[in-house]
């Protein structure tokens, strides 16, 4: 069975994409900060039959990303690597002028640094891998400048450009940055609390996901809802 490696799994995008994997019969590893919340998921995705290592920490730990990949080689390998852990910076998002410097750092820390740092603990298994995949979850504010969005903005920007030189320096894999649009999750309500408009659920974008891995595009830059359409 192919096997994934997936972070910020506890919930949201990644737990949902978690539940469609398992669905097709991938294995699982599984990373959140909430061990709780977490053991909730991995018992709801193991649920379908896969067999599912779930294993709490924080992203930012060289030790814990050791810890994730030789879980997934114990399972059989690395064909799947998804970066969807996230940090704004700042709860609620604020403009640059208030934005805390540790803030920024945490969130290049998480969504840059970390990112970086599994892709090399990975990269061994991934190139084993007869079709090994990296998927960065992006986010149009790396493209687009959204007052308060600017430290986070700025942080799946330079990951967006890592993906890119990477898919460049690794040509046998598939790298993608995916921007999945707007979704209800934690992550976006802690960002803007005020905004109660409704968006729409982190299973809707999923479908997205799954086409990219049964069709491969070339690599490069994608966004939701066209999956995997064209490059962007």
């Amino acid at each position: 069975m192919p096997v994934a490696i997936i972070t910020g799994a506890s919930k949201g995008l990644g737990r949902a994409l978690a539940h469609a994997l398992a669905g097709r019969g991938w294995d699982l590893v599984l990373d959140a900060r909430g061990a709780r919340a977490l053991a909730e998921a991995a018992e709801a995705v193991s649920a379908q039959g896969t067999r599912v290592s779930a294993l709490p920490g924080d992203v930012t730990d060289a030790a814990h990303r050791a810890e994730l990949v030789a879980a997934a080689w114990r399972l059989g390998g690395v064909d799947l690597l998804v970066h969807n852990a996230s940090a704004l910076g700042a709860e609620p998002l604020v403009r640059l002028e208030e934005l805390p410097l540790d803030g920024l750092r945490r969130a290049l820390e998480v969504n840059l640094v970390a990112g970086l740092g599994l892709v090399q603990e990975a990269l061994p298994l991934l190139r084993a891998s007869r079709a090994g995949c990296v998927v960065a979850v992006s986010s149009d504010a790396s493209a687009e400048a959204y007052e308060t969005w600017g430290g986070y903005g700025a942080s799946k920007a330079a990951l967006d450009q890592l993906v890119a030189v990477l898919a460049v320096e690794e040509p046998g894999l598939r790298v993608w940055a995916v921007d999945p649009g707007d979704m209800a999750t934690d992550l976006y309500a802690a960002a803007v609390p005020e905004d109660r408009e409704p968006r729409p659920e982190p299973a809707s974008v999923v479908p997205g996901f799954l086409r990219l891995l049964d069709e491969r595009p070339a690599s490069g830059r994608y966004g939701a809802p066209a999956l995997p359409d064209g490059a962007r």
